[in-house]
């Protein structure tokens, strides 16, 4: 495995290794930038759907940028715990239990708010569950270092991305209503374990 994708002090599991390989044997990610090839392929892992491939949307100086505020420490939010379950070597903010639903907004819409007022901007969100967070963020003047944006569902799934998508706001999201707290920590963890290396060195 590439070391430029795994922390010198990650120790990775055999079946992990296995997984990856046999995912690059179907799939050549070797065309993508680091970053980007990093988080397709975690993504992929995590789900063992390589249509994510095509799915994914994403650019990868906005990645950077977002790596560099994750590892300077930059707070990390999250719609669900599902989602914070999933996210390894780093806390997280998840506001939904003490969140409430009423006219016109949902307890992930709140669960939003209240994480805002906590974090402020300059947060990293890392949506995998309710568009109805992602609908909310986008109507706050967060500021996020990245939003990953991959809610799951039939109805306003693929809206609600398609909306973060047209903010201009840096991002990773999908095109279609597939999605999940799996692969949104997947992404978010692909920027984790990602070092940081010379150019060189990123494409052997």
């Amino acid at each position: 495995m590439n070391r430029a994708f795994v922390p010198e002090d990650r120790v990775v599991h055999p079946i992990e290794q296995e997984s990856f390989r046999r995912l690059r044997a179907r799939l050549d990610t070797s065309h993508f930038p680091p970053l980007t090839r990093a988080v397709v392929e975690r993504v992929i892992h995590s789900a063992a759907d390589l249509d994510y491939a095509e799915d994914l949307v994403m650019d990868e100086g906005t990645l950077e940028r977002a790596h560099a505020a994750l590892h300077a420490g930059a707070p990390v939010v999250v719609d669900v715990e599902m989602v914070a379950a999933g996210i390894t070597r780093r806390g997280t903010v998840c506001r939904l239990k003490d969140a409430r639903s009423g006219p016109g907004l949902t307890r992930s819409a709140h669960a939003v708010r209240l994480a805002y007022e906590e974090v402020g901007p300059g947060a990293l969100w890392v949506i995998g569950c309710a568009p109805t967070a992602l609908e909310e963020l986008l109507t706050l003047d967060a500021s996020p270092a990245l939003v990953i944006g991959l809610p799951v569902g039939f109805v306003g799934a693929a809206e609600s991305k398609a909306a973060l998508r047209e903010s201009g706001l840096p991002a990773v999201s999908n095109v279609s209503m597939k999605g999940g707290s799996a692969v949104a920590a997947a992404a978010l963890n692909a920027l984790l374990y990602h070092l940081a290396a010379p150019a060189s060195k990123e494409k052997s």
